[in-house]
């Protein structure tokens, strides 16, 4: 299908092939052809194509895709399809009510009923709320030739393990005993300003961060350390974290985004108590 100048928003754009396959090997073949782009929400894409910061030659929508979508039990986790929208993640991730929670704070109903859950870890945009449950969660991302490890799945800002055409088919959370998740949401878009994913396992705490770093989510190890060994806010009274490599924006500065990590810590800490 080819698409004309009036398809995005009504602007002016340049042509591209469109392919909205049914099956995630079609995708991947249409993944295949050069400068092509998969499209799950578009909550980032779009505003990005209209803006011209990206002219992919065909872009492959996801989002006809059975088989990517659905939320389910499986081995003591949650398994979630990486083409399930957020809203479906709030209402029907209940296992696992952290990450249900968090789904309930994407954006607003427009977005959480477009955006996906699967476009969001591509994306790994750093105020995005998805990459800080994976991460403290452990999650394993699915892809349709490999199977990524959380840890070693983010790589940076806007940055992941994913190679040309790789595509994110379903996320694999084991459910800890317990946890939260807070974020500061910048007021308008309801992004995260900072985001902090607190969860506890049988063998340990997992901290992880988004929004404040420069270089994207990441866990933080001394928190990590300290709740492990004592599960109370009052473990990480006397950490503190340096305002070097984060995000100075005008929501806030590198300092203060490194004191709402201690705070959202200590929060997310008391509330999963």
């Amino acid at each position: 299908m080819g698409c004309d100048e009036q398809l995005i928003g009504g602007n002016k754009m340049y042509n591209f092939e469109f392919e909205k396959p049914s099956t995630i090997a079609d995708a991947v073949s249409a993944m295949a052809a050069e400068e092509a782009q998969a499209l799950g929400g578009g909550q980032t894409l779009i505003p990005t194509l209209k803006q011209r910061l990206a002219s992919p030659s065909k872009l492959v929508s996801l989002s006809g895709i059975a088989e990517m979508k659905g939320v389910c039990e499986a081995d003591g986790g949650i398994s979630i399809g990486g083409a399930t929208t957020h809203a479906t993640v709030a209402a029907e991730a209940g296992a696992y009510p952290a990450l249900a929670a968090l789904a309930s704070t994407i954006g607003d109903p427009a977005v959480r009923n477009r955006g996906t859950i699967g476009g969001s870890l591509a994306n790994n945009d750093p105020a995005a709320c998805y990459p800080s449950a994976a991460l403290a969660s452990g999650a394993t991302i699915e892809t349709n030739s490999r199977e990524i490890a959380a840890d070693d799945y983010f790589q940076g800002m806007f940055t992941t393990a994913l190679e040309e055409g790789e595509i994110i088919t379903n996320v694999r959370f084991p459910i800890p005993e317990v946890a939260n998740y807070q974020k500061f949401e910048q007021p308008a878009s309801r992004f995260a300003m900072v985001g902090v994913f607190v969860a506890k396992f049988a063998d340990g705490v997992r901290v992880a961060v988004t929004g404040a770093s420069e270089e994207g989510v990441f866990r933080w190890s001394e928190a990590e350390e300290a709740l492990s060994g004592n599960f109370s806010a009052d473990a990480v009274e006397g950490l503190s974290v340096s305002g070097d490599g984060m995000i100075n924006d005008l929501h806030g500065s590198g300092d203060y985004r490194a004191h709402l990590v201690k705070v959202l810590t200590k929060r997310a800490v008391a509330a999963a108590s």
